[in-house]
């Protein structure tokens, strides 16, 4: 049995299991009461990669939403910090490591996919990965039974990442999660103009307006909105922070965001 073991857990979110479900509860308060759910179904969630005392807030948000739905399958689609290489590259493990405990692979899926498309490969650095990593906590609490399949992404083509958004996105079954930040190291008022493009881009699902946003999932997010526009899915920005929302500092800023697809 493989497991895919924690990396960034204790530096990026909580190791220890109660710290980590009363951080997650504490996100959770008064969503109800300020962000309204306008889908039938979510298909697809945007949601950032960074520690959670920076992004946490908004990752929490879209999962929330989608857990009213109950997905066999969470794909998380996100793009590598450590390796770089052609394609994506998917899990074979057995079981994701999370501090709320194991997550099963699905790995039939995992496998099948393997097969069919020649841009997915099995690169060992991926394991070491943040931009996937930090979905898992969050999807073993809101979906607890739910497999999961991770695909990390280096230099890959937008349009033969979206043939495989597109096959699964339509599947009831699946909860497809696209990991990305926006600008990084910018001053507050210069991320404040890049983030807009991609905020305005995810909204409007104009693919266009990413040629002008810095995000490092900016791949990920043309893919899925590529495969919403082929899909008549609609798409809505929950809500947008920077780093500067917590550590004050305006010279040097990560963007945040999270959003929605689907029905």
């Amino acid at each position: 049995m493989n497991i895919r073991k924690t990396v960034v857990s204790g530096s990026f979110y909580p190791n220890d299991k109660d710290e980590l479900i009363e951080l997650i509860n504490s996100f959770s308060k008064d969503i109800n009461q300020k962000y309204e759910n306008t889908f039938e179904h979510i298909n697809a969630i945007i949601t950032p990669h960074a520690g959670y005392i920076y992004s946490g807030y908004l990752a929490n948000l879209s999962f929330n939403l989608a857990s009213k739905q109950n997905p066999k399958r969470v794909i998380v689609i996100g793009p590598s910090h450590q390796a770089y290489f052609e394609g994506s590259s998917i899990c074979l493990d057995d079981f994701y490591e999370t501090p709320l405990g194991n997550i099963k692979i699905d790995t039939k899926l995992s496998k099948q996919i393997l097969q069919k498309y020649d841009f997915i490969n099995q690169n060992e650095e991926t394991a070491f990965e943040h931009s996937s990593e930090t979905q898992a906590p969050f999807i073993k609490y809101y979906f607890p039974k739910a497999q999961l399949i991770e695909i990390v992404y280096a230099n890959q083509d937008i349009n033969i990442l979206c043939t495989l958004i597109n096959e699964l996105i339509l599947n009831k079954d699946n909860l497809i999660v696209i990991s990305s930040d926006l600008s990084h190291f910018h001053t507050l008022e210069d991320a404040k103009k890049l983030d807009e493009n991609c905020i305005s881009a995810i909204n409007q699902k104009d693919i266009n307006k990413l040629n002008i946003c810095e995000a490092c999932g900016k791949i990920g997010i043309s893919a899925i909105l590529k495969s919403a526009i082929k899909n008549s899915l609609k798409t809505k920005v929950l809500d947008y922070a920077t780093s500067f929302d917590i550590n004050n500092d305006k010279s040097s800023v990560v963007g945040y965001t999270t959003a929605l697809i689907g029905e």
